[in-house]
C-alpha cells in the first residue's frame, strides 16, 4: 500500500510538472512572438501571427491593439434589433475602419439574445439568463470598462453603450472562474475583447475548426489574453461568427478566416446582430 501511494504521488508530480512546462512553453511562444504589425491609423495596430504549436496545435491569431488615449472617442457599438448582417456589411454601413463581431444572437429571428444598448437606446433585452452572459462592455466618450455583470439593471450603469456577453475571462489580471461545460471546454474559433494596464483595447480573434487553426477553449483563450497583458477580458460570440474586419486590408476587409464555409479563407463570414468598431 505504501509503495502504491508513492507511485501515485510520483505520477501526480510528473503530470503537474509536465503541465507546468507546457504552459511555460506556450506563454513564452506568445510573449516572444514576432507579430506581423500593420499600422491602421495613429494608435491602432493590427497584429497577425501563426503558431505551429500552441496548446499542441496550429493557431492563427489576429488582433487589433487600440491606444485608448488617442482613440477612445472613436469607438462605437452598432446593432440590428431584428436583422442579421455580416460583420463586414455592418462595418461598411457605419463607416468603420476596424470592426469585430459582438455578442450572441438569435440565428432564426435576428437580434441579440443578451442586453445591448447603443447611444442610450435599448436595442435588445436579455431573453434568457445564461452563464455566458456574465460580462459587460461599458462604453462612453470618457471611458470604457469590462466588468462582471451583476443583477443590477444595466440601464443604471450610466453608460450610453452597453453590451452583455461572456463569459468573463480575466478580472484584475487573474483568470475568471469558468463553469465546466462543453461551450467553455471545447475548442472553437473565438472572439474576445480585453483591456490592458497601459490603456490599450484589444479586439482579438483566433480562428478554428480547421487543420490550419484548431481554435481554443476558454481556458486557453483566457491564458493568451493574460499573456498579452489583459487586466480585464470577456468572451464574445465565437464559432462561425468570429470575424475581424479591417477596411482595405483584403478584398472584402476580412483578415481572420471565418469558418462557416469550412474553408481556410476570408469568405466564410456569418451574419451577426452587432459589432464593436472604430472609425
Amino acid at each position: 500500500m505504501y509503495r502504491l501511494r508513492i507511485n501515485i504521488l510520483i505520477g501526480i508530480f510528473f503530470f503537474v510538472t509536465a503541465a507546468s512546462a507546457q504552459e511555460n512553453q506556450d506563454s513564452l511562444a506568445v510573449v516572444s512572438k514576432d507579430w506581423k504589425k500593420t499600422n491602421v491609423k495613429k494608435g491602432v495596430v493590427w497584429k497577425q501571427g501563426h503558431f505551429n504549436n500552441l496548446f499542441d496545435g496550429e493557431q492563427e491569431i489576429n488582433y487589433v491593439e487600440i491606444d485608448l488615449k488617442k482613440n477612445l472617442k472613436n469607438l462605437y457599438l452598432a446593432a440590428e434589433p431584428s436583422e442579421l448582417k455580416p460583420t463586414s456589411q455592418l462595418a461598411s454601413e457605419h463607416g468603420a475602419l476596424v470592426a469585430i463581431n459582438g455578442g450572441f444572437f438569435d440565428m432564426k429571428n435576428g437580434g441579440a439574445t443578451d442586453f445591448i444598448q447603443v447611444e442610450n437606446k435599448v436595442v435588445n433585452r436579455t431573453r434568457k439568463k445564461t452563464d455566458r452572459g456574465n460580462a459587460l462592455l461599458l462604453l462612453s466618450k470618457k471611458e470604457i470598462k469590462i466588468k462582471a455583470a451583476t443583477d443590477t439593471l444595466y440601464e443604471s450603469e450610466h453608460y450610453p453603450n452597453v453590451m452583455l456577453a461572456g463569459p468573463m475571462l480575466v478580472r484584475s489580471g487573474n483568470p475568471y472562474p469558468l463553469t465546466k461545460n462543453a461551450f467553455n471546454d471545447n475548442r472553437h474559433p473565438r472572439t474576445a475583447v480585453a483591456l490592458t494596464d497601459d490603456d490599450k483595447l484589444l479586439l482579438f480573434v483566433v480562428d478554428g475548426r480547421n487543420k490550419s487553426s484548431h481554435g481554443m477553449d476558454l481556458h486557453e483563450l483566457s491564458s493568451v489574453l493574460r499573456w498579452l497583458g489583459a487586466k480585464e477580458a470577456m468572451n464574445l460570440d465565437g464559432g462561425g461568427s468570429s470575424t475581424l474586419y479591417i477596411k482595405g486590408a483584403t478584398e472584402n476587409g476580412l483578415v481572420s478566416y471565418p469558418s462557416d464555409n469550412k474553408l481556410f479563407d476570408h469568405e466564410g463570414e456569418r451574419a451577426v446582430a452587432n459589432i464593436i468598431y472604430i472609425k
